[in-house]
């Protein structure tokens, strides 16, 4: 039987709540029943093995994919078949696996293709400088030639300074060094303390159990277990799937 997501957050207004949802992928099912709650202001971590739906729940939120069935609702407001833009003027932000970057274009020109969505009073220039410093002396470089450390820190810069009501990111850590994570996961943790909501696909699962106030395990496109991270981190699943 899956778990009731519902039990985590009896008296908390959702940011996001998942109900029932299925995905399929060329007949093929990729999301079965999945249901998720991120209540506002909380940060919720999906863990779950390659292959699990983890992107696909994320992607279905933002608007990339369409579910079978099921709804999604921001803030009450059901997205389950609205376009990625009408998702993102509802403060949504989706930060993708991969660097979501435009790596043709300057840092700097990376950064102003946010200005319309961070308002007359933020620079996102400087506001970005003062997140990730190390951005401020890459404004003339074209971004496809950053390192992988700083192509992320220029991806979440880009999403946090765009001013977000619930985050997603999308496994940041993958392939960099537990230096460069680090700042990573600190610049999250800032804007967790500020009150955004963030859903967190993660493969490093000590800084994600570390972060979270609850967490979801997927495996096979199905929630197996869900809970706090001090339950969760215990969990026989954590440690077959994971390798926790």
């Amino acid at each position: 039987m899956s778990p009731d997501p519902s039990r985590l957050t009896a008296d908390a207004p959702a940011a996001l709540e998942i109900r029932g949802i299925s995905v399929s992928y060329g007949g093929m099912r990729a999301l079965s029943d999945v249901s998720l709650v991120v209540p506002e202001g909380a940060v919720v971590a999906l863990l779950g093995p390659n292959g699990a739906g983890k992107s696909t729940t994320l992607r279905a939120v933002s608007g990339l994919v369409r579910a079978d069935g099921g709804k999604i609702l921001v803030r009450g407001i059901p997205v389950e078949r609205r376009p990625p833009h009408a998702v993102a003027r509802l403060g949504v932000v989706h930060v993708p696996e991969g660097r979501g970057i435009f790596p043709s274009l300057t840092v700097q020109e990376n950064l102003e293709m946010c200005r319309y969505a961070v308002g007359r009073d933020v620079d996102p220039v400087s506001g970005a400088a003062a997140i990730f410093p190390v951005l401020g002396d890459r404004l003339r470089q074209l971004a496809g030639s950053l390192s992988g450390g700083e192509q992320q820190m220029l991806a979440l810069a880009r999403a946090l300074l765009s001013r977000p009501r619930l985050l997603m990111v999308d496994e940041i850590s993958m392939g960099l060094a537990p230096i460069i994570v680090q700042h990573l996961f600190d610049a999250l943790r800032q804007r967790a303390s500020a009150g955004t909501s963030l859903l967190l696909v993660e493969q490093y699962i000590d800084a994600a159990l570390e972060l979270a106030d609850y967490v979801y395990v997927l495996d096979k496109g199905r929630i197996v277990d869900v809970g706090e991270p001090g339950d969760v981190r215990q969990g026989a699943l954590v440690s077959a799937y994971l390798g926790s």
